[in-house]
């Protein structure tokens, strides 16, 4: 009885051979013997008092194609050593999953590849089999470019990296993309290695910008800047490229270290600009197309791969602040001359107004000096009035042109703008673009003729007629000559008593002497005083002087009645 029923202590002593035999604890893998299948589970003993069971489906492809087999040792992970119902609660899954986690760390560590299968799609990514742990894999880490199906890489096994693990958390995120970089980045450096500047080879267009296109060289992109497409203007690159064709280019420049390639079609074309001072010279005429408008001029295609520019200043004789735009159109054919030609600096200087007539020019053909125009004061200003005229040029009126007798700060009050008037032209200057007008001249000049007939002339006596009586002198018109002027109050009179102008009236007629007369400024000086002074020095040549005796009013006397006899 002894033998069948042991003790409480010789079980005890039983039970604690078998844990120091068996070091099994929960939470830990550890390796079974597969003691039986019944049905989709597996009975496995793992040394403890009583067995576990795992369903086959734990052990994946094994328990389809029939490998696994009672007597087979496995790893499974004890979840319970005993449950409510006696027996183990093991599991493969996460025996494996515990495999898999201590050897990924490893590999995490080392920053070495793994290997795993991308399986089921989730919110932002999809999961990856590493081989019993599941990772995330981020959307954006799924290739070098976004990828819209994602079919034909699921359940492939393919390598991938580790970019985070956190045990604790049961988190690991892993990449394809930087395997994809890397291996992108070992084929460039082998391409770039092999590529030359000035060899010439075949690309596709891979995307075309704004500036230009990238060009796939079979595994690494160059840059073909839209300058070096073409020799003649390219607005946009699409206009000659298009997203999948097939170009041939020069490697222009090669970065071993950034792997940079700048591309060229243009120079595997001859240079448009060898020998274009020869083709253009200054002074030809040509026609070309407008291609671009700036605020400075406009751009004009001679031939394909050369322009000239049209300086605002060289489009119009008398458009001088209108916008380029204005004066000519894009895609417009004109005809211009070449004005300068700078082949090292691939510069044509072109103009537009040298092939129309310059207006100065037709102007003095048609309207040679003194001849009479007319037209619409378009300004007023402190020195004169501009006039517009025919062929749209304006001719000026200087303040001294204005009138012959007044001011002309006084005469130009009686312009407005808008006035039609008519002028005499003085003088063309085509150079300058200037036409020199007169208004004053349409009616002759009174006392330049006056003074070609000898009649203004310094000491001569002139008859004047009173317009004004002033304080300080009197408003007088020479009535020969319509000449203007004023007789100052110490000149109206030898006598200091007689210096009184409120002793003259208006209309009343005197003779006064010139004193002064300056041809250039039209400017006359008379004085009633100088006239009496030479009168009576006059007198005493003739009739003595007061040393013979004779009274000055004896001498006076018998000189006017002389006067009066005659």
């Amino acid at each position: 009885m002894n033998n069948m029923n042991p003790t409480m202590e010789e079980f005890e002593a039983l039970l604690n051979e078998s844990f120091e035999t068996h070091d099994v604890v929960e939470g830990s893998v550890v390796k079974g013997i597969i003691t039986a299948i019944e049905k989709d589970l597996a009975v496995i003993d793992v040394g403890l008092k009583v067995e576990g069971r795992v369903p086959l489906k734990e052990f994946g492809a094994m328990s389809k194609d029939g490998s696994l087999k009672v007597g087979d040792e496995v790893e499974v992970y004890i979840e319970r050593v005993e449950n409510a119902m006696g027996e183990a609660m093991l599991s493969r899954e996460k025996a494996r999953r515990e495999e898999s986690w201590i050897r990924l760390e490893k590999k995490f560590e080392a920053k070495e590849k793994v290997e795993g299968v991308i399986f089921n799609q989730v919110k932002g990514g999809f999961t990856v089999d590493l081989d019993g742990a599941v990772a995330f894999l981020p959307r954006s880490q799924v290739d070098i470019r976004p990828v819209r199906d994602v079919t034909p890489l699921m359940n492939n096994p393919q390598p991938f990296e580790i970019l985070k693990m956190d045990r604790r958390r049961g988190n690991i995120v892993v990449s394809r993309r930087t395997i994809l970089e890397e291996s992108r980045a070992e084929q460039r450096s082998e391409i770039v290695q092999n590529l030359e500047e000035g060899q010439v080879v075949d690309g596709v267009v891979k995307n075309v910008t704004d500036y230009g296109a990238f060009v796939d060289l079979g595994g690494i992109d160059g840059l073909l800047h839209v300058t070096d497409m073409a020799w003649r203007r390219v607005n946009h690159p699409s206009e000659i490229l298009q997203i999948g064709q097939t170009v041939k280019v020069q490697i222009i420049r090669v970065n071993q270290d950034t792997h940079r390639i700048s591309l060229g079609m243009k120079q595997l074309e001859s240079d448009p600009w060898d020998s274009i001072d020869a083709k253009y010279p200054v002074g030809a005429k040509i026609t070309g197309r407008v291609t671009n408008i700036t605020d400075y001029g406009a751009f004009v295609e001679i031939e394909p791969g050369i322009e000239g520019l049209i300086h605002v200043s060289e489009m119009s004789w008398t458009k001088k602040n209108v916008h380029p735009g204005k004066i000519v159109a894009t895609s417009q054919e004109v005809d211009v001359q070449v004005l300068e030609v700078d082949p090292s600096k691939r510069r044509i200087s072109l103009g537009l107004k040298q092939t129309l007539e310059n207006p100065w020019q037709g102007f003095a053909t048609q309207f040679p000096v003194g001849a009479k125009v007319s037209g619409e004061v378009k300004n007023k200003t402190e020195f004169g009035l501009f006039i517009g005229l025919d062929g749209d040029v304006d001719g000026m009126v200087h303040l001294s042109d204005l009138d012959w007798n007044r001011s002309g700060e006084e005469a130009i009050e009686d312009y407005n703008k808008g006035d039609t008037v008519e002028a005499v032209v003085l003088d063309v200057d085509i150079e300058k673009e200037r036409i020199s007008l007169g208004i004053k001249q349409l009616s002759g000049d009174p006392v330049g003729d006056a003074a070609e007939a000898g009649g203004l002339r310094k000491g001569a006596v002139v008859t004047c007629e009173v317009l004004e009586v002033k304080d300080n002198g009197l408003e007088v018109k020479l009535v020969d000559s319509e000449a203007l002027t004023f007789i100052k109050r110490n000149d109206l009179s030898r006598d200091r008593d007689e210096q009184r102008p409120e002793r003259f009236s208006v209309g009343q007629k005197v003779d006064a002497r010139i004193t002064m007369y300056d041809k250039k400024s039209r400017k006359i000086g008379v004085s009633i005083k100088a006239m009496e002074i030479a009168d009576e020095k006059e007198a005493v040549a003739q009739f003595g002087s007061s040393d013979s005796g004779a009274s000055l009013g004896d001498i006076l006397g018998a000189a006017l009645k002389k006067k009066d006899g005659e």
